[in-house]
């Protein structure tokens, strides 16, 4: 198998249901903020140290699971060999709830809003929170266009939330405190 088509050199790519789009196509968007956001958290996975290693297997069960949501997004719904791939991970969504409840209850309560940062392994998940959101809008705009896999999206606003609470969690691993936001008023109740 060739790694290069050459079908990019016009700015476009091939799609899963052999469909060719222009690179620049929501749908490519969305899927490659989602690729782009699994590297990411390779890179998160990459920077844990001996008091945070303890995150690596959730970090690569995530990494899966983007594949996966990657891939749906990357799949014409009206292609016959589509089979939300995403939806088999059932439970995914709930997964993260609890992984959420549980760094919430470990971490000390907050009121206001923090700055994004700390030990490199949380800074480094408080950036893959951003790029989830970022992910998330891109699929929101695909969904305005097309119809996607809800699950995905569901999945995505749940990641972020996530990752803002193993962000948490991995300072208070680490030993380092939340630097709250200054001009923040109460906004976690």
């Amino acid at each position: 198998m060739k790694i290069y088509t050459r079908t990019g050199d016009k700015g476009q790519t091939r799609i899963i249901g052999k469909k060719v789009v222009n690179k620049s196509d929501t749908r490519v968007e969305a899927y490659g903020t989602v690729d782009e956001l699994n590297s990411l958290v390779g890179f998160a996975i990459s920077v844990l140290d001996e008091k945070t290693q303890v995150l690596q297997p959730e970090l690569e069960e995530i990494q899966q699971l983007l594949f996966d949501a990657g891939t749906d997004l990357a799949t014409l719904n009206d292609d016959s060999r589509h089979s939300f791939i995403f939806g088999k991970n059932a439970g995914a969504t709930d997964w993260l709830e609890g992984k959420i409840d549980t760094y919430t209850t470990a971490v000390p309560e907050v009121h206001k809003f923090i700055l994004p940062g700390g030990a490199t392994p949380a800074a480094t998940l408080h950036l893959a929170r951003t790029v989830t959101r970022r992910a998330e809008r891109l699929i929101v705009a695909l969904q305005q266009e097309e119809a996607i896999n809800q699950d995905v999206l569901v999945f995505m606003n749940r990641l972020s939330d996530y990752f803002f609470a193993v962000a948490r969690y991995a300072n208070f691993l680490a030993g380092h405190d939340d630097i709250l936001y200054r001009n923040s008023k109460p906004v976690f109740r």
